[in-house]
Parts: C-alpha cells; structure tokens; sequence
C-alpha cells in the first residue's frame, strides 16, 4: 500500500467502523475543507464574537486559556469545576486579563456542575480540560445542547467511548477540536509532510517515546493506583470528580493538587498515570507522538492491525504491525526525548517538540522563531484552527475521527500490555479478532447514575 494515502481516502475508511455516520451536509469534511464550501445559514458571520465556556479549570486549562485569549473575535464568559479553588483561580486570571485590556467591569460566571454551564443559549462552544475519564460524557452532552467542542486529548480514555462521541459530533453537527497541538506546530508539518510526499521513500520502521516518569518505570502503560486514601479537603465534590469511575477510587491530593488562586498546581494530577484513572504516558504523550506517526503514514481514521506486548514472540518493546507492512514500537529514541524516529530508504529523521534531526543532510530543518518560556499550547494556531472552524462550519485539522484514531492505538497498547500478549485488531470495524477477553476490555462499567451517559 501506498504510505501517501489522500486523507478523503482514510476518512472515508472510517466512516466503515463501528457506529460510525455520515458527514451532515452542515460541515465540510476535513477532506475537503480547502474546497469552496457556503455555511449554513445558521453558522455566525466572521465578525461575530465566539463565546467561550470552560469546563475543568485544572492546570491545562490555564494555559488554554491564554491561548484562547489571544484569538482574536472570542469573549470567555464562563467557567466550571467541581473544586471551588480552581473557580476562583478562573475568575481571577480573566477578570485580570480583561481589566488590562481597559475594561471597568468584568463578569465571569462559575459552576460546579457543567450541565448548567452548556444550558446557557450564549455560549456558542466549549473547552473542555477535564481529567480523561470525564471527556467522553460531558463531550456528548455538550453537542447535545448544541455546543461546539474543543476537547483535550486523548479525546477518550476508553475505544468505546470513542465511537460514541464520534457518532455524536456527525448526529448533531458540530464541530470538534482534538487538543493535538503538535498538529498545528512547523516542525512537525514539516516531517510529516516530508514522508507523505515520499521523500524519505518507503517507510519500514518508526519509533515511538512517550517517556517515562517516577510512576510509569517499566512501560509507558498506566500502573495500579498505590496513593494512600485521604481527607476530601472543603470545597471539592469528590463524587462529582468521579463521574463513571467507581466510588472505590478514593481521594489524594496527587490526584486533584491543592493550589491558590495566585499559584499554580506544583506538579500534574496524577490521575493520568493509574491505570482506574488515565492511562499512564502512553496516552498523556503517546496520544501526541503516536498520532504523528499514523498522521505521517496515512492511517488517520485507520489504525495497527496487530499489536504485540513486550516480552511475547521475541519483542523487546511493545510493538504495531500495519497492514502495509510497517512496524511501529514504543520505546528510546535519540536523546532520551519523547518523539517519533521514522526510518526510511534516504535515511531517518526524528522530530519532537522545537527539533528536527537527522542522518540525511538534505532533510535538515531550522527552527521557527517560538517565544521562550511560554507553555506549548500557546505557542501554535491550534486554538484559532478550532475558532475558524466554528465561523466556517469547516472541519478543523483534528477532528473527531483522528482523535478517536489517535487515543485508540493508545489503548490499544494499554490492552496489549494488561493481557501480556499478542492481539489482532480489524481497524476498519474497529473489533478485535476472535479474542472476547480483549474485547471485554473496549470499555469498563459505569457506575449507577452514568449508565447512560453516553447514550447518542
């Protein structure tokens, strides 16, 4: 198979899988958002402002927020989280933002709940920075309110999850941002580009490094939670924080760092990192660096038809095989960095946040002017790729067939990695191969009261 596979082709492969629908004549598919396209008549006029909702005020939502403050055309009316410090740290940063751009009086409102939040008819989308296993739910019902969506990645914590929401945005016709930030930044266009057009010539191998950290030792893969329980501190709702997850994952401060309205959380929510909560680094950076390589080689919308825990047939590292014959794994690359290393006929090239290198001379980039000291998500188009697409009614440049692409081979290591074995997996039917134990593991149980929240 050709590895420059034209991206209709791909999402056209998608709409094969399992609850997947057609493309609403109200968006323009990603495939075709270059062509002349009118927008309904519903969509706003160019000059209209977009007004934002926030909901989950954590430490990622602070650096989104400065990226979205610096679109130009959006007002932030709107912010929600289930613990009451984070509400007041919102309201501080943007009432601050816009008293020194000359304003007298700022109105911010907070909620706890976000279903108060996507009710309200002035809002014309929301962002969503939540802990994973709360994506999924308050994505759906936020594209039920009528609501565009900006989410962070991985855009699911589970497959399932995934085909819902992924039925949900074309049911409803919205539009749906993935925050693949990498997406939107030159160096990796760059090299994606680079292996598209085949100027690399044929690529057999790719490497993959999502890291490791003082959690994630062995694998990338997600670890058993051992944080001891603690006191639910005043002013969060525990149970609210939960959602599905069952109520016997308890409260540490790791999970929900205490902060101030002044200062930020000292370090990230280890929530990500245990396996009843998020899933380790293979989808907090694997969910970047694995959507690359599959972005490079054609398989957005499609994904490994094998995948292979460390340790079983002779692998070192966990590994995909793709139907044209690539292997992809997921371990060390040059300079300990978390990245993606392709290897082709004219050499490789490796490409992680602000670098380029490689052994061919020809491929050598130089990097762009990106201001120092200033968080990654607000150093790309990411956040004004998603606002264009709301005025335009244009798929944005990750929607929800490549986030649902990206967080699935994602899993589908994590799976691989429980079991301890071989799978096969059928991505154009998105179902794994003769194997019921694998299949049991495409989603987990919600807990009484969610049962439905995924319901399209």
């Amino acid at each position: 198979m050709s590895n420059t596979i034209a991206r209709r082709d791909f999402l056209k492969m998608s709409a094969l899988g399992v609850g997947a629908t057609m493309i609403p004549s109200g968006i323009v598919k990603a495939s075709e958002r270059f062509a002349p396209a009118a927008a309904p008549a519903a969509a706003k006029k160019k000059s209209d402002t977009i007004n934002l909702g926030f909901i989950g005020l954590g430490q990622q939502c602070m650096s989104l927020l400065r990226g979205f403050q610096r679109v130009e055309g959006v007002r932030i009316l709107a912010g929600c989280d289930v613990y009451d410090v984070k509400r007041d740290r919102f309201v501080k940063r943007v009432t601050d933002f816009y008293t020194q751009q000359g304003e007298k009086k700022v109105k911010v409102d907070v909620y706890e709940d976000y279903q108060n939040l996507i009710a309200r008819p002035d809002i014309d989308a929301v962002v969503i920075a939540t802990p994973d296993h709360q994506h999924a739910i308050i994505a759906i019902a936020a594209l039920k309110a009528g609501k565009d969506v900006y989410l962070e990645k991985p855009m699911t914590l589970t497959i399932y999850e995934g085909q819902q929401l992924q039925k949900a945005v074309r049911k409803y016709n919205r539009i749906l941002q993935v925050g693949s930030q990498q997406r939107s930044s030159g160096e990796f266009q760059y090299v994606t580009n680079l292996i598209r057009e085949g100027e690399l010539g044929k690529i057999e191998r790719i490497k993959v490094c999502a890291g490791r950290n003082e959690v994630c030792v062995k694998t990338a893969g997600p670890e058993p939670c051992n944080l001891p329980r603690m006191e639910v501190p005043a002013g969060l709702n525990w149970d609210k924080w939960l959602g599905p997850l069952p109520e016997t994952v308890y409260y540490h401060s790791d999970l929900d760092p205490v902060i101030t309205p002044e200062k930020n959380e000292q370090l990230w929510g280890a929530w990500r990192w245990y396996k009843v909560t998020g899933g380790g680094l293979m989808t907090d950076w694997g969910a970047h660096m694995f959507d690359i390589a599959q972005w490079a080689i054609g398989k957005d919308g499609s994904g490994p038809v094998e995948i292979i825990a460390p340790g079983c047939q002779y692998y070192d590292n966990l590994t995909f095989k793709y139907d044209n014959g690539i292997i992809m794994t997921e371990e060390p690359i040059e300079g300990e960095k978390r990245g993606v290393k392709f290897y082709g006929e004219e050499g490789w090239i490796q490409v992680c946040r602000g670098e380029v290198i490689t052994n061919n001379p020809k491929f050598s980039w130089k990097r762009g002017q990106v201001p120092e000291g200033v968080p990654y998500e607000t150093n790309v188009g990411h956040q004004g790729a998603f606002i264009n697409a709301v005025r335009s009614r244009i798929d944005p440049n990750v929607p929800v067939e490549i986030g649902h692409s990206s967080a699935t081979v994602c899993n589908l290591g994590i799976i691989a990695l429980d079991l301890g074995r071989a799978l096969k997996w059928n991505p154009i039917v998105q179902k794994f191969v003769n194997d019921p134990e694998a299949t049991q593991k495409l989603h987990y149980k919600y807990r009484a009261g969610y049962e439905h929240g995924l319901d399209v």
